[in-house]
């Protein structure tokens, strides 16, 4: 069965304190990142770092953003391309009060 050309997919996760790498682009794929988005569950402010890396140099998306109880935020107000390797990480201020949806699609490389 052939590889599809395009896949669209969703990753999420709980956010703690340490750094979490939650998406990686496999080798031989371009990713066009759709929505990226940190909602706070919890009953506190919440700060919000997340980063883009690529060639092991971080690009901050969001820097210690604070994030209100029971709100959401766009961690992207466009499209963002990740290329083979490339990894988005986050980050925040208390241990699983935030919740990280990634949608994206993936598109094999010819």
């Amino acid at each position: 069965m052939p590889t599809p050309l395009n896949t669209f997919k969703t990753t999420t996760a709980n956010v703690t304190t340490g750094t979490t790498t939650v998406y990686t682009t496999p080798s031989g794929i371009t990713t066009v990142v759709l929505l990226a988005q940190a909602s706070n569950i919890g009953g506190n402010v919440v700060g919000v770092t997340a980063t883009h890396l690529r060639s092991s140099v971080p690009t901050k998306l969001i820097a210690n953003v604070q994030i209100p109880p029971m709100d959401a935020i766009s961690l992207l107000s466009g499209k963002l391309v990740l290329q083979d390797s490339d990894s988005i990480t986050i980050a925040a201020s208390a241990n699983n009060e935030i919740q990280f949806l990634l949608s994206y699609l993936e598109t094999t490389n010819p």
